[in-house]
């Protein structure tokens, strides 16, 4: 049976009477004309005269052009399969070395946060020069800058599905141009931290004015205000669950806050200075911190926020049980006061970056400090890994009930970590 129709077929037959007459194979030429039953009188002037040898040369030309681009493709293929995310999937150990893979400049004072896009290869920093730039870790390349704050800006976050909220309580728009969205009411003096709660349905601040405030994102307003440290809340962060919030201080203290109600579940006292970050372990380092503590590994909890880092102007990192209250290990060793603090998602490391220039590498079975990076070349004020998970999509853990958390999984994260300072640069870091 023919693909061709009626018409096509009387072209092609026209167009081989034409191709045989010219090239004198006329014995072909008759022959083909009287099986075909066709009519056709050869004329240099017809639409058939040349026309099979034009096609001809069509199919050569095209047929080359699907071998390059077929070569081109393999080409890619290969080049992705070196890319951060695929490199990931086989280097679960990843911590970074010098040195950084991009150096990204343009803030025109220091930088004070860097946060990732939980899906695409987009990071976002602030900086004390009032803007929020915006860039591609995986290039390097500057994609815009957000504008619209006329004081530094000292945090910023994404939610899972990559709106962006920063420190003036503003949400901006990552799907709709960067547009500002949302804008929340506030605290009476500034802001120092912002963060989603999981599920993206609260954010939660703290601020100079010594209190945490809970927020509604979708009608703004303001829903719990939380007090009671005596001074300056530097930090707060969420649990994964969403259950209960960490806060750092001024006033010395870490506090352990039950989301739901604003009660203070815990005061935890060891640090001799301000405290500057604080970061819940994820249920991937809960066996590691059993082993370094000597807690028998017999507990199978796997409920979120069992334990926190906190990093102070002390110059130290700690350890503590959230359970008990208990300080579990003392982690010494920067030079100057620790800024930031990121757990590895294979759980065995904790990352802190310092006014001492470096980032330190702390294996967290040991207590030990097995790296140290010389990051930048003036204090390191933020650290950040990255959220984009090596299957592609969003993390599916985000917002996960704790039931859901203990029973999934978490999805392998890309290995990209990122580090601003007061040098004005944001460096990223990549295998």
């Amino acid at each position: 049976m023919s693909l061709l129709s009626e018409r096509q077929k009387e072209d092609l037959h026209k167009s081989m009477l034409d191709y045989l007459h010219a090239n004198n194979f006329i014995n072909a030429f008759n022959a083909l004309k009287a099986e075909a039953a066709t009519q056709y009188t050869p004329d240099p002037k017809a639409k058939y005269a040349g026309l099979l040898e034009k096609k001809w040369t069509s199919v050569i030309r095209l047929q080359k052009k699907i071998m390059d681009l077929e070569n081109r493709n393999a080409a890619l293929q290969e080049e992705l399969s070196l890319s951060p995310a695929k490199r990931a999937t086989s280097q679960t150990d990843w911590v970074p070395r010098a040195p950084a893979a991009h150096v990204l400049t343009g803030h025109r004072s220091p930088v004070t946060r860097v946060a990732f896009h939980p899906q695409y290869s987009i990071i976002a920093s602030a900086s004390e020069d009032a803007t929020v730039k915006i860039w591609d870790w995986e290039t390097g390349e500057f994609e815009r800058t957000l504008k619209g704050h006329t004081k530094a800006v000292m945090d910023v976050e994404f939610d899972h599905k990559g709106q962006l909220l920063d420190l003036f309580i503003k949400i901006w728009d990552s799907q709709n141009e960067w547009k500002n969205t949302k804008t929340f009411p506030g605290h009476d003096h500034s802001v120092s931290a912002v963060r989603f709660l999981p599920g993206d349905q609260y954010i939660v601040s703290a601020s100079r004015d010594r209190t945490i405030r809970v927020f509604d994102i979708a009608s703004t307003h303001l829903v719990r205000t939380i007090v009671g440290h005596a001074e300056w809340v530097r930090c707060v962060v969420p649990s994964d669950d969403g259950k209960w919030l960490a806060s750092g201080s001024k006033d010395h203290t870490v506090r352990i806050w039950d989301a739901q109600t604003g009660e203070s579940k815990l005061e935890l006292r060891d640090h001799e200075n301000d405290v500057e970050v604080v970061a819940f372990a994820p249920i991937a380092a809960y066996a590691a911190i059993r082993e370094l503590t000597g807690i028998p590994n017999t507990d199978r909890v796997k409920r979120a926020g069992l334990y926190i880092a906190s990093g102070a102007r002390d110059k130290t990192i700690k350890l503590w049980d959230t359970q008990t209250g208990q300080m579990l290990r003392n982690l010494p060793g920067h030079d100057n006061w620790v800024r930031a603090l990121a757990f590895h998602p294979s759980g065995k490391y904790l990352l802190s970056a310092s006014d001492d220039k470096t980032i330190r590498i702390w294996e967290l079975s040991t207590g030990r400090c097995v790296k140290t990076v010389d990051a930048h070349n003036h204090f390191v004020t933020t650290l950040a890994w990255g959220r984009q998970p090596t299957s592609g999509g969003a993390s599916s853990t985000t917002g996960a009930t704790s039931e859901d958390a203990s029973a999934a999984e978490p999805d392998k994260l890309v290995n990209v970590v990122a580090t601003g300072s007061v040098d004005q640069t944001v460096k990223i870091w990549l295998p």
